[in-house]
């Protein structure tokens, strides 16, 4: 579709196709639930990619796998066309302006097994090393889970007090993972749990997690495991991103702390922001916690109506079913459905068919 043709579904809600990424660890199970799938299978496809502009990175994958692909009424359109044919009127004039792109990346995801230990660049390291303008700042919102082999959900966040650069080395040198792992704060988790991993702070995401995540918009992970919890053999370029292992090394910051203030750095707790007996609007993630993204989340059971802000947003039913009046025109969605709400869109009419939550995923502004 040329430029003009794009341009009238400014002011059209448009919903995604399916996105599912293969990673190295298995799981996804919770995700076909989600969508009312025919089937429920753990394998290596464990994540959906929302309102994806860039590509997932693994070892021999398609080159746009990860990409998003969009249902317009005129047939399918891919995200980054459709963005590209008009910055402005699709992302908003600010974020056009100074990131020319989205600006954020948003996945579900589903752990079968733990992931390996990792660490995510912050800006800085990310501008130094690999030549990017975005770090991989990232937030965690427990959405559900699983308890496996009699495990429950739990996930692993900050290093605890003591640990030095010459140890962290040393146990990765060995591949002591009892003794990385230890190394490390666990937390059980729960629904409702929210949790903020800035770059450079160490993390695994346990077993039997069924999570939202929202981060900045790059695949760059360090790990410090060459084989996965599951047996499969990682590639040096998916341990260091093709810095090196030194270098991957130097991507943590080394300031441990103790459970307590680890709670008090990470653990987010969500506030509402507007309560009727139609809905509650709660804020999860936001300018005090990161300027990289937001988070909110509308319970919904009557009619709400939502004002835009200048930028693109991203609208996720995760339960429920609506009804949504925008630009003169109605249209219906449901659970599992992800939705791409243009700039040039004003102001917008939510009303439940069936009582909704519905996950509203904002942009840096």
């Amino acid at each position: 579709m040329d430029k003009n043709e794009l341009a009238k579904f400014a002011r059209t809600p448009l919903k995604q196709l399916p996105n599912r990424v293969w990673r190295t660890y298995t799981g996804g199970a919770l995700i076909d639930k989600w969508k009312f799938g025919t089937t429920e299978d753990d394998g290596s496809l464990p994540e959906e990619w929302i309102m994806s502009t860039i590509s997932a990175r693994g070892k021999n994958r398609p080159i746009e796998e990860g990409l998003s692909l969009l249902s317009s009424p005129d047939g399918v359109v891919s995200l980054n066309e459709l963005i590209n044919s008009d910055l402005n009127l699709f992302l908003g004039e600010k974020l056009a302006k100074k990131y020319g792109t989205t600006g954020v990346l948003i996945k579900m995801l589903d752990s079968k097994e733990r992931l390996t230990i990792q660490v995510h660049p912050n800006k800085e390291y990310a501008h130094t090393m690999l030549n990017s303008a975005f770090g991989k700042t990232e937030s965690w919102y427990i959405l559900g889970g699983r308890e496996i082999d009699g495990v429950k959900s739990s996930i692993f966040l900050g290093f605890k007090e003591g640990v030095t650069p010459e140890k962290w080395h040393e146990l990765f040198k060995k591949q002591d993972i009892h003794g990385m792992l230890n190394s490390l704060h666990r937390f059980e988790v729960k629904p409702g749990d929210a949790f903020i991993i800035y770059g450079g702070v160490p993390h695994a995401i346990g077993q039997g997690c069924f999570l939202m995540e929202v981060q900045e918009p790059t695949d760059y992970t360090m790990r410090v495991e060459k084989i996965t919890p599951g047996g499969l053999a990682i590639s040096d370029d998916l341990i260091h991103q093709g810095v090196g292992e030194e270098n991957m090394l130097k991507c943590f910051h080394y300031d441990g702390c103790s459970f307590e203030e680890a709670t008090e750095r990470w653990k987010i707790t969500p506030k509402t922001l507007e309560s009727t007996d139609a809905y509650t609007l709660k804020t999860i993630f936001n300018k005090l916690h990161t300027d990289c993204f937001g988070l909110n989340e509308l319970n919904l059971n009557g009619e709400f109506i939502l004002k835009g802000n200048g930028s693109f947003f991203v609208g996720v039913i995760y339960s429920g079913e609506v009804d949504i009046t925008c630009g003169g025109q109605n249209y219906s969605f449901s659970q599992g459905d992800e939705i791409f709400f243009p700039a040039a869109i004003e102001t917008i009419t939510w009303k439940t068919t069936k009582p909704a939550k519905v996950l509203l995923c904002y942009p840096p502004v």
